[in-house]
């Protein structure tokens, strides 16, 4: 959700500023089309590129700025001036130039003293510094929008990610299954310009139909290396071994190492089942419907419940894969897990020591896990060949 302050001034000043620079080019591009004059034609919107190369540049475009400002518009209209993709508002070398502050505090002086209300000024920028004097004035004088980018290492970024496809998926009205957004929020990371795109493929190609299911979205929707680790780990938790096994191949086949699918992929899974088998069994927990519920239900636990719990980068409990681990956990059994992980540390070892094919070595860890040595009379061995 962008954050949105009101100005305490007229509301003839806008600025639409943040670190998602789709979103901001975006919403500044509708946002002028909706403040400029319909009757004015040619003279109701007056562009000034803010995309500097130098300091000497920025000033100037600045200077332009303000004498657009200072210039009423033709026969009596109003007219929008728009300073667009501004990139000398952050802390950068052109930013910092003295230059470039001197005219930026006049700009300022401009605002702070008001525009008449037959003029409308809009700036967008995808880097703003909020130390400076300028930003300050938008602060105080302009209606400004903040949009920015969601941080994959932070924690809480998949329940927001989800939240924006939520919203834009309404727009288009489709209908997306639980299973089908969280692969769909993994796939796109949170980025707006992405979302967007895989939204569009997916509306063209509904047509008439508007509901979303996970086959398509894996059909849709790119499969990077970390949505492909994210299928592993769901294949592994719901027991679809011939999925698993597909997707453990695919990976090598797309180069990744044994020891990395070991170590990113099939361990973390196999600990997020124990680990959430274990809280449920410990502190009487509801399984969650969805994962999102589980990060409430963990927050409630006394600290020393859950200080053995995996971090992120930021020290934050890594709720979210708890959350789907405990939406299926009741599938294993605690032995089993034990024994899985005791199958992991054995393939460590065969990984780096011996030279049994690799495929079949992670091959045995996932039926392992999956509590079988013979499926559908398909020995383990020739499951890795296929």
């Amino acid at each position: 959700m962008p954050k949105t302050k009101a100005p305490t001034a007229a509301a003839n000043i806008y600025a639409v500023v943040g670190s998602d620079e789709a979103e901001v080019k975006r919403v500044a591009v509708e946002l002028a089309q909706k403040l400029t004059p319909r009757d004015a034609g040619d003279f109701g919107l007056e562009l000034i590129d803010g995309a500097a190369d130098n300091a000497e540049q920025a000033a100037a475009r600045i200077r332009s700025t303000i004498e657009a400002l200072q210039t009423l518009p033709f026969f009596g209209s109003t007219k929008v001036v728009w300073l667009k993709n501004a990139n000398f508002l952050g802390d950068n070398a052109i930013g910092r130039a003295a230059s470039v502050q001197s005219v930026l505090e006049e700009l300022s002086d401009l605002l702070e003293s008001g525009l008449g209300s037959e003029l409308t000024f809009l700036v967008s920028a995808t880097e703003v510094d909020k130390r400076r004097g300028f930003y300050k004035t938008l602060v105080k004088r302009a209606e400004i929008q903040v949009f920015d980018r969601l941080d994959s290492g932070r924690s809480g970024w998949e329940e927001e990610a989800t939240e924006i496809v939520r919203r834009r998926a309404k727009k288009r009205k489709l209908q997306f299954d639980e299973d089908a957004l969280d692969l769909f929020v993994l796939l796109t990371g949170g980025d707006t310009r992405q979302i967007e795109n895989e939204l569009e493929k997916i509306d063209i190609f509904l047509g008439k139909d508007r509901a979303v299911h996970v086959d398509l979205v894996r059909e849709i929707v790119p499969l990077s290396r970390a949505g492909v680790i994210f299928e592993l780990s769901n294949a592994l938790a719901i027991r679809d071994l011939e999925l698993a096994l597909t997707l453990v191949r695919r990976l090598l086949d797309q180069g990744e190492s044994a020891i990395g699918i070991l170590f990113v992929a099939i361990v973390p899974t196999i600990r997020n089942l124990l680990l959430t088998k274990d809280l449920v069994k410990r502190h009487r927990l509801p399984r969650p419907q969805l994962p999102f519920q589980f990060i409430s239900t963990i927050n409630r636990l006394p600290a020393e419940a859950t200080e053995h719990l995996p971090r992120r980068k930021d020290g934050s409990i890594n709720a979210y894969a708890l959350g789907i681990a405990a939406q299926h956990a009741h599938r294993f059994e605690t032995t089993q897990l034990i024994a899985a992980m005791q199958a992991c540390l054995e393939a460590n070892l065969q990984l780096v020591t011996t030279q049994l094919d690799h495929e079949l070595i992670l091959t045995e860890v996932v039926v392992k896990l999956l509590g079988e040595s013979n499926v559908g009379g398909t020995s383990v061995s020739r499951l890795s060949r296929h």
